[in-house]
């Protein structure tokens, strides 16, 4: 028996070294990648959970092919092997009944299941469905192997850390591939805004996922619980991100992390979740009720962006001279204009890019602005599903960010483990990062930013369903 499975196994690899070497003569290079399609055929058949830890690593070094047989942007290798997830694991709910009632009644997953419900329905009203359905999918395939998957692997707080891990790794390698890159120019501003192609779209892209990772990262270093070896691997990590952040240039990356810094004080203060939930539907109604002064006073600043630190903080508030600002507020008003026209189905999912040419003003354009309107979203996780699915797509995605924090605040001072209440703050900080920066830019319909999104979500769903205490008590 064992001799016969040394003469499959001898005759099988001379057959491929063969095969290789004819399809090599003729210049045919595919042929070389079949023993990894091969194994990974075999993880996504024995070993899904590999498959979402590999997906944790390859999406920082992910390059994204924008023109492809779909008419969707596709980033590779990630999203197919996120798509095949997606189909593996719907097949074997089908196959061994559903998830965890727990996990599906959640307040969270219901909130969820909003958001994706009503982005299906107003793709039946979308003003390009094919875009819509394309745009759906997608979201689909981040959210169902990411986040679904994510509540069943997570449930072992340390699959969670290799998952951070593994994606931190990978971003590290981009950020030495980007600061040597940098390097040779000088460490030029303008310069910064793009050195991290291939790997991420921009320099804000970039920064957002740095920022992400920091409070988990912190957690990671300052915690008592974890060995000293990986106390300071955490740590010496930390520094790196720090290092690739300030050299991003990323304005709405620096505000993120220090409004992150700003609920860790008011966490450890104690202050309860209605009163900061208060303090800032009160900031949002007071700038409302004086807009025209605020805006008035900002638009005396012409500092622009600047590789001196003081100058670029400042630039931060210049809406009078700096391009990139004005566009914003550009794609910003296009989409207002965009929801007064259909302000209850919204355009449809995904059709900002395609739509909003004709919703620009003269006078609101920009060096950055083409008349096509072909330059991008609406630049903010908020705005922009304003625009596409209405008041009731903005609504979904605040009961989404308002669930979370509430759950994530709540596992931080109540979850019965110290590593859960732990990592239940880190990724509550983390996740409060991205929907600062959600303001001011939109990278869910990417691999790069949905992956540790959705997945730090499945974490908070998890610690909370699976680590209580009998008694909540502080």
């Amino acid at each position: 028996m064992e001799k016969r499975k040394l003469l499959w196994v001898y005759g099988l690899s001379a057959a491929f070294v063969l095969l290789n070497t004819w399809f090599v003569a003729r210049e045919n290079f595919y042929f070389m990648a079949l023993p990894l399609l091969l194994m990974v055929g075999l993880l996504f058949l024995f070993s899904l959970d590999t498959v979402v830890l590999l997906i944790a690593f390859l999406t920082p070094l992910a390059v994204g092919l924008p023109e492809s047989e779909l008419g969707i942007n596709v980033s590779m290798p990630t999203e197919p092997l996120l798509f095949g997830i997606l189909v593996l694991f719907s097949v074997k709910l089908l196959l061994e009944g559903g998830l965890d009632r727990r996990i599906v009644r959640h307040p969270v997953s219901v909130a969820i299941f909003i958001q994706l419900g009503w982005m299906a329905i107003t793709t039946l009203t979308s003003e390009l469905p094919w875009v819509s359905l394309k745009y759906l999918v997608a979201r689909l395939w981040f959210v169902v192997p990411i986040y679904f998957l994510g509540t069943q692997l997570f449930r072992d707080p340390v699959a969670f850390r290799k998952f951070s891990w593994l994606y931190v790794s990978g971003l590290i390698i981009v950020i030495f591939y980007t600061i040597v890159k940098h390097s040779s120019f000088g460490f030029d501003e303008d310069i910064g805004h793009w050195v991290m192609r291939p790997f991420y779209n921009d320099h804000t892209q970039y920064g957002a996922m740095l920022a992400f990772f920091i409070p988990m990262l912190a957690g990671f270093s300052f915690s008592p619980r974890y060995s000293r070896t990986m106390r300071m691997a955490a740590l010496i990590a930390l520094g790196i991100l720090f290092v690739a952040l300030y050299l991003s240039f990323s304005r709405a990356a620096w505000i993120s992390l220090v409004a992150a810094f700003g609920v860790y004080v008011l966490f450890r203060l104690r202050i309860r979740f209605h009163w900061v939930a208060l303090s800032i539907v009160t900031v949002v109604m007071l700038f409302f009720s004086f807009q025209h002064q605020i805006i008035e006073r900002l638009e005396r600043n012409k500092q622009d962006s600047s590789t001196d630190l003081v100058e670029h903080i400042q630039s931060i508030t210049n809406i009078s001279s700096d391009a990139s600002n004005l566009e914003r507020i550009n794609r910003w008003q296009s989409a207002i204009r965009m929801f007064h026209e259909r302000p209850f189905w919204g355009w449809g999912p995904g059709t900002y890019q395609f739509v909003y040419a004709p919703f620009q003003h003269s006078q609101e354009k920009t060096i950055i602005s083409t008349n096509a309107g072909d330059m991008g979203n609406a630049h903010s996780e908020y705005i922009g599903p304003l625009s596409e699915s209405g008041v009731i797509g903005m609504l979904s995605v605040i009961l989404l960010m308002v669930l979370v924090l509430y759950t994530g605040l709540k596992v931080a001072r109540h979850a019965a483990s110290p590593s859960g209440r732990a990592l239940g703050l880190s990724a509550t900080l983390g996740l409060f990062t991205y929907y600062v920066h959600g303001i001011l830019n939109n990278f869910l319909d990417s691999d790069k930013a949905s992956v540790p999104f959705w997945a730090f979500i499945a974490l908070i769903v998890v610690v909370d369903l699976y680590d209580r205490r009998s008694t909540p008590s502080d």
